[in-house]
């Protein structure tokens, strides 16, 4: 009994040992399982960091390398990490005080270093100021195009003049369409402006969307019944934009800028019953003008020949593609308006901002080969002066009126009207899209100021709008904007097929000479003793008529033979020194006489 009882004793204590174990183990097996999951939950935690950490958005870059206080010369890259587009590539004309410079350029040295980024050229329309660089920019960095019919017509011949056309991708994107650029997509958007064709871009990238205006205006009634797509640009604007880069050129004028087709019965009022010839001068890029005029020409019966070589070019463009619809037998040759009388005529023409070598200035000089003006013509300038063209095109009208012409311009009758939006359009532009942030663009510094100032009427916060300079970089995110570096830009000049060749010295020499004139010294000196064997000669161009002041020559060249006696007496025999010194007397002299500052240019011969 005693030992049953030790046994079931025994028994229950191996059992309570056994559990107690098992208790243990299961302690020991939860607490490893909590740290595990405890541990888990700090890996996840820790590798979410990394990953976000990782997947932080880069800033998106947009740097305008023209078009920045100024008009003309528009480029803008947009950057995102190793990817840049860039939007237009125009160029602008050059400024009186720019002598012998034909075009100007940007300077693309930051595009040339980073070419191997730039996934395409978008181009939102086709005037010289969007797309006139293009053949110069191209021999340096070859990149596909996107651009619409007429604006890829337009620079295909711009590209056969430069032979670069069969080097050059070019892809033509219908409005509406989207392309893709790598980690950026661009939508092209129906807009308005004074050539068919224009689109506004509409930006997609991985920071949010960007919307480039170009030049636009809104017209409720376009010649080509084409109307700018409002309603994209509100669904863009309730899906959420990011920036608008908007087109300053009319931010200072208040209201709306005229419909395009307010300019058609104006035109036809002048046609109306006129017994005289009409020549009609405006801008080759102005399609819809020209449909206008070939409206006039057919309602009352006359024909039409162009004069000007880009009208010629934009017309012929225009037509293959059906942008201007005109009868086959309309239009006749330059040469074939002897062959008609006055009343049967209209001669569209170049040369309304009164430029040197246009067709009107070439007829009101006189010049033209192919049209002498008369007292039976009448003179429809129907454009308005670019600012820093006034006094050209007023001399051009005055030589008009002395031939006998009549002659009608903007100052006279609304013969014209902007295809630039004014105050309450650019309103619109930002009521519809709702930009974070605001930059504007494609003006001078006090339009671009007005702009700002417009924006922050439209409730757009003064911190969120950025007024940048040419190369200045601005860097967006969805969080913040800010301007940050810069890169190199400038002007570049060409001068016939000389591109950049001049520079700040050049044109400060041809200034000098323009305002005071050359006077060449020209001897020849023996090289062991120094003295003058022949000559001096001294030669005067745009100075002094060499006939009427053979006094003051006289003067000159006994100043040049003493100074010289006293540089050999000097025991003075570098060459360097003995031209510097020279050049620095004469001129002292010469002011000294006749107070005017000509160029000196020593040319010194050795025997």
């Amino acid at each position: 009994m005693e030992k049953k009882q030790k046994d079931t004793f025994a028994s229950s204590k191996k059992q309570r040992n056994a559990k107690k174990s098992e208790n243990i183990k299961k302690n020991e097996n939860t607490k490893r399982s909590n740290y595990t999951k405890s541990y888990n939950k700090k890996s996840i935690k820790t590798d979410k960091s990394i990953l976000d950490f990782n997947f932080k958005k880069s800033n998106l870059k947009i740097i305008a390398l023209g078009g920045l206080d100024e008009i003309g010369k528009n480029i803008t890259i947009f950057e995102y990490e190793d990817e840049i587009i860039l939007i237009d590539c125009g160029l602008e004309f050059p400024e009186d005080d720019m002598l012998g410079v034909d075009l100007v350029i940007p300077d693309i040295t930051y595009l040339v270093k980073n070419k191997e980024k730039i996934k395409g050229l978008v181009i939102t329309h086709g005037h010289e100021d969007h797309i006139g660089s293009i053949p110069y920019i191209l021999t340096q960095v070859n990149m596909p195009i996107y651009a619409t019919r007429l604006t890829a017509k337009l620079i295909e011949h711009k590209l056969e003049e430069h032979h670069l056309l069969k080097s050059t991708k070019m892809r033509i994107v219908e409005q509406g369409k989207t392309v893709n650029l790598g980690k950026m997509k661009v939508e092209f958007i129906r807009s308005s402006h004074s050539i068919p064709d224009a689109v506004m871009l509409a930006i997609s990238t991985p920071v949010g969307t960007v919307i480039h205006t170009g030049d636009f205006k809104v017209d409720y009634t376009p010649i080509d019944g084409q109307m700018m797509d409002l309603g994209r640009l509100a669904e863009l604007g309730k899906q959420g934009v990011l920036a608008l880069l908007s087109d300053s050129t009319n931010a200072e004028r208040k209201g709306f800028t005229m419909s395009e087709k307010s300019v058609g019965p104006v035109l036809e009022g002048f046609f109306d019953g006129c017994k005289k010839r009409i020549v009609v001068a405006t801008f080759a890029s102005n399609v819809h003008r020209v449909q206008q005029i070939v409206n006039c020409a057919v309602k009352f019966g006359r024909k039409i020949a162009v004069s000007g070589r880009s009208m010629m070019n934009m017309i012929d463009a225009a037509r293959e593609l059906n942008y201007i619809n005109a009868p086959d037998d309309l239009f006749i040759d330059i040469d074939l308006i002897k062959n008609y009388t006055d009343e049967q005529l209209v001669i569209i023409t170049t040369g309304s901002q009164g430029e040197t070598m246009s067709a009107l200035t070439r007829m009101a000089n006189g010049e033209h080969k192919k049209v002498t003006l008369t007292g039976n013509d009448l003179v429809i300038i129907s454009a308005n002066p670019i600012p820093g063209n006034e006094k050209s095109v007023s001399k051009v009208i005055d030589k008009l009126l002395k031939i006998g012409a009549e002659v009608v311009y903007s100052a006279l009758a609304d013969v014209h009207v902007s295809g630039h939006a004014c105050q309450e359009e650019q309103k619109l532009i930002m009521a519809l899209t709702k930009p974070k942030y605001f930059i504007p663009v494609h003006g001078e510094y006090r339009q671009l100021t007005a702009h700002r100032d417009t924006a922050i009427e439209m409730g757009i916060p003064r911190e969120n709008i950025f007024i940048a300079n040419n190369g200045r970089e601005i860097e967006l995110n969805e969080k913040e904007g800010k301007l940050s570096g810069t890169v190199p830009s400038g002007r570049v000049m060409v001068d016939g097929l000389g591109v950049g060749d001049v520079g700040n010295i050049v044109l400060r020499d041809r200034q000098h000479l323009s305002q005071d004139g050359l006077i060449v010294i020209v001897m020849t000196m023996d090289n062991n003793t120094g003295e003058i064997v022949s000559g001096p000669d001294v030669i005067s161009r745009g100075f002094v008529y060499v006939r009427e002041s053979e006094n003051l020559m006289e003067q000159v060249k006994t100043f040049i033979r003493e100074e010289i006696r006293g540089l050999e007496s000097r025991h003075v025999t570098d060459w360097t020194v003995i031209k510097s010194t020279l050049k620095d007397d004469v001129r002292d002299f010469v002011f000294d006489k006749t107070k005017r500052n000509p160029m000196i240019l020593p040319i010194i011969m050795e025997i």
